[in-house]
């Protein structure tokens, strides 16, 4: 009985520090969060007044929040698809590779080393400058476009860049679920005359569940959280074409009146909107684990 409580103490220790971290960087924020997004609260000075509900109220008729949550859903949807497919087929195929899967790893995962506001740095270069050197020197015309400025084609070049940043992560999950797939059950499909598509499907991807679990939680959150990408590569115009809903808090918090409380408002419902997608995406997906 001793034994066991020095062990849960040792446990208790071990995990402390961890702990204390998450509270003051976590927990202790979002508290005071809530709080403050039901004040006037201006970000710097020492006084404020209780306001209640009035901001949350404000935010109903702010037609440029909605518009940016708008945006931000439909960046979430398009970014999941192109992602998790792109990152699927990657990881098949190096999977398949006999030689050098080390090194395409190492290749399709270095984006995500980059800080994504580097990233967007170095892209909006290329989308001002390369392409468009491209397009005058090489005769590809099609590419002569005005990428990032026109309301026509940001979206897409946001979609290519945070693609780019976070495909070769999503590859490294999907090769590790893939890696775990036991080998008779392929080679008992095979005997069974499956062919390639009819393994994958049948065997391969019902097997990979779990890494797909994780990969759309990933890529959900990340997404519905999305600021530096965008902030980088258009600071959400032309106009607020681009706003996401992390990036118009910023802009509440930030510039112009500097409404804290108001931006901190805005700031939970973001956090309620990811507590509920993500709640029913894990429960779906976890059901259908167990369904197969």
């Amino acid at each position: 009985m001793q034994s066991k409580r020095k062990q849960n103490f040792s446990l208790i220790m071990f995990a402390l520090p961890a702990l204390v971290v998450y509270a003051v960087f976590k927990l202790y924020p979002a508290v005071t969060g809530i709080f403050y997004s039901m004040t006037n609260w201006n970000g710097l000075s020492k006084e404020y007044d209780f306001i209640g509900l009035k901001n949350f109220r404000e935010m109903l008729s702010d037609d440029y929040f909605w518009q940016s949550v708008i945006f931000t859903i439909k960046y979430v949807v398009v970014l999941l698809v192109i992602a998790n497919v792109m990152a699927l087929v990657l990881a098949v195929t190096v999977e398949s590779v006999k030689k050098g899967k080390g090194f395409f790893r190492t290749i399709f995962c270095l984006p995500n080393m980059i800080s994504m506001i580097i990233g967007g740095y170095m892209w909006r270069f290329i989308f001002y400058k390369v392409l468009y050197y491209m397009a005058d020197n090489w005769g590809w015309k099609f590419l002569d476009q005005s990428w990032v400025g026109d309301t026509r084609y940001a979206f897409l070049s946001i979609i290519i860049v945070a693609s780019w940043g976070c495909v070769g992560y999503l590859m490294i999950i999907y090769m590790a679920g893939l890696q775990g797939v036991p080998t008779h059950l392929l080679e008992a499909a095979e005997l069974d005359g499956a062919n390639g598509w009819k393994k994958f499907w049948n065997v391969t991807f019902p097997l990979i569940q779990p890494a797909l679990t994780v990969c759309l939680f990933w890529t959900l959150n990340s997404s519905f959280q999305v600021f530096d990408v965008i902030y980088s590569l258009t600071g959400g115009g032309p106009g607020r074409a681009t706003q996401s809903v992390a990036v118009n808090i910023y802009e509440e918090a930030f510039r112009g009146n500097i409404r804290y409380g108001y931006a901190t408002a805005k700031s939970t419902v973001l956090f309620l909107i990811i507590l509920i997608i993500t709640a029913i995406q894990l429960k779906t997906t976890q059901s259908k684990e167990e369904e197969l």
